[in-house]
Order: structure tokens, then sequence, then C-alpha cells
């Protein structure tokens, strides 16, 4: 039996469509099997929260003792609201405004994941200015191929994010000069849904690399921080509901050369959340053509845009035709003004007709986050179970 059984669906169909459905204990299980997975070793998992911000989901990871990795301030503010300690929050971002920063550091928050050189200086100057020592941790760019789509891939020399090879002496060399910088740390993050785990043992091996040049200079870093990535299956998520997180730490227990009482810090987004949430949908209409039918549905790319901006599959199920055969072909559009404003194309369902829910799976990660109201659209609400 799937997911989706006749009792739920019922509850689910009084509800105005388009909804964001929730499954809490989905997600608990989730977080369980993460401690689990981290337990006796020196890992600390920081909780991305540019996947999901919604204050049950972000309730139920502070319960778990998760930190938080922030991109930006108002998830900082979002964070400490919530009653995050600061103590757990990790800052990273490539455009980090003076505004940001100062507020990152009235909270005195763990780190700054510092991105380049000119970030370090304008960080050391507002430090200066508040009379403050700061935690940073320099994130470099270790030109690993996370073997994802080019959109989320985010450690190589050709991306935006992090210090190159070749600018770490000048960084050396500047770091001599700062008075209010601590250096904490080490950061990486090479890319997201990753599913080939031989990649975070490049990166392992690229980290152990980095550490022996700071170790020759007499740096001895507190944290490695290694950042996220693990990918979620998004073809067969009752299959998968919860990744092998099991296999995914032991790369790191395995490869990573760790001098004694060294920390390594995780932030992990997707892999949390991404299976707890479902978009939840109603059939407008079906226009059936002579090579291509269409399934027209009230949710769009306002309320899930990652197959319109990264053509990412998600698995559509008709749930109000539960247990009839998958016996014709659709294409799944949205009812927005833009031809990439589509699903899937030529999914195979059971006969479908105006009013049945549909359930686009895996949506709990950078699906409500990204919605927008183009077309003036009305923001769709959270269901929570």
């Amino acid at each position: 039996m799937g997911y989706f059984t006749k009792d739920k669906i019922e509850q689910l169909s009084v509800h105005a469509t388009p909804f964001y459905y929730y499954d809490l204990e989905v997600l608990n299980k989730t977080l369980l099997s993460i401690n689990a997975a981290v337990k006796n070793k020196p890992f600390v998992v920081h909780y991305a929260i540019k996947a999901n911000a919604n204050k049950p989901i972000l309730e139920q990871i502070k319960a778990q003792g998760f930190g938080i990795d922030c991109v930006s301030g108002n998830e900082i503010k979002r964070a400490i609201e919530l009653g995050f300690s600061s103590s757990k929050i990790a800052f990273a971002g490539v455009g980090k405004t003076d505004e940001e920063i100062n507020y990152g550091l009235d909270q005195d928050i763990f780190t700054f994941n510092v991105e380049s050189l000119a970030e370090l200086k304008i960080i050391d100057e507002l430090a200066t200015k508040k009379g403050k020592i700061v935690g940073i941790a320099i994130r470099l760019n270790p030109n690993v191929n996370a073997k994802t789509h080019h959109y989320i891939t985010t450690g190589l020399e050709e991306n935006k994010f992090g210090i190159n090879t070749w600018e770490l002496p000048e960084f050396f060399e500047l770091f001599k000069t700062l008075q209010h910088i601590k250096l904490k740390g080490i950061h990486f993050h090479i890319g997201s849904q990753i599913n080939d785990l031989t990649v975070f043992k490049s990166l392992c091996n690229r980290v152990n690399d980095f550490q022996q040049q700071f170790r020759e200079r007499g740096i001895i870093l507190d944290h490695i921080n290694v950042g996220g990535g693990l990918g979620v299956n998004y073809e067969s998520p009752d299959e998968e509901t919860i990744p092998d997180f099991g296999a995914f730490f032991k790369v790191f227990d395995d490869f990573l050369e760790l001098e004694p009482n060294q920390e390594v810090h995780f932030e992990l987004g997707r892999s949390v959340v991404a299976q707890c949430g479902s978009l939840i949908s109603r059939v407008l209409y079906i226009k059936e053509g002579i090579k291509t039918n269409f399934a027209i549905l009230d949710a769009g790319m306002t309320e899930l845009i990652r197959p319109a901006l990264y053509q990412s599959y998600h698995k559509v199920e008709n749930i109000s035709q539960l247990g009839q055969p998958n016996n014709k072909k659709y294409d799944v559009v949205g009812p927005i003004c833009e031809s990439s404003d589509c699903f899937g194309k030529a999914i195979d369902l059971p006969e479908t007709k105006r009013g049945d829910l549909m359930a686009i799976r895996s949506a709990g990660a950078y699906g409500e986050v990204m919605s927008s109201s183009y077309n003036l659209r009305d923001k769709a609400k959270s269901i929570y179970k």
C-alpha cells in the first residue's frame, strides 16, 4: 500500500487546494535516524533552513538538538525567534550585507562561513567597530564534481562560491593582519541532490589536503564543515522515505583525517524535510489531444518551481483513483501563463477527471520556501498531520 490511504485522502479532500501537506511523523523519524547515525561520533548537524522554514517543522528540528545553517539575515532572525541557540548558528552565503553581518555579530552566532577575501576584510572591519572577536570558517572551493544538476553544483572552480586554491597564500597573509577574527574552521559545500557517495569520499580527500596546508602553518582548526548535499529518492519516495544516513556519515567517519577533539559539522536540508511534504492539488480540466493529453491542475510553478527551474522529477499521483490501473499518459501542467509550468510529461496515470486530487511528492524541501505570487496567485496554505 502506498503512503496515501483512503482514510488519509478523505481527510485531505475537505481542504481547498492547492496546499502543502506535511507529515510531522515522517519528519520525526528522519530526525531520529540522523541522530542515531551520528551518535558517539564527533559530528554536529546544522539544519539548512533554506530548505523549509515553517515554524512546526523548525520546532521539531530544534527539539532534536540540531543547529541551523543560514544564508540570510532573516533566516538567522527566524532561528533566533524560534529559540535556536545562537551558538549553533552558522551563516553562509556569498553576498552578506553589512546589515546582516552586524545582526549576526550582535547575536554572537557560532560562525560566519566566509566566501571571499573581500568579505573577510568587511567582517573584520565591522567586528572592530563593535569591539568583538568574531568566529569564522573559511569556505574553500575543493573543485570536486558533485555529479548533479549544474544549477545546484557549487564546488567547482567555475562556481561563484568559496575561495579558490590559488587564493590561499593571500588568505594566510591577510589573516595575520586581522585582529578581530578567530579562525574556527574550514567550510565546504559541493552541491545538492548527490546520490553517488563516492563524491563525498573525493571531498574527504580534498579536505585532508587542505587541512594539511593549515597544519603546516601551525593552524589547528576546531572543526571541519563539510556542508550537506545528500540526495533523496524522488522516483520512489515510499520505498526510501528516509535516506541512508548511516552510509552517508560512514564515508566521513572512514575517510576524514581529524585532529584530536576536532568536530565535523554538516548542513543537511533536503534530506531532512523533502519526504515529509507533498503538494496537493485538484484537476481543473482534462484537455485531450491527438498526441498529448493534458491534466491541468490548480497548482503550478508558483507552488513548486523545481520542475520548471531544474527540470527536476517529482512523482505525481492521482490519489482519487487509488488502486486503478495506470492506463493513460498525461502531461501534468499548472495554470500559470508559462510553457515551463509543467510537473511532468507523459506520466502514466489512471483515467483522470476534473476534481481528482493529485499529490506531487517529495515537496517538503524547496517547495513552499521558493513559492511566489506570480500572476498574483494566492499563497497556498500548509496542513500538518
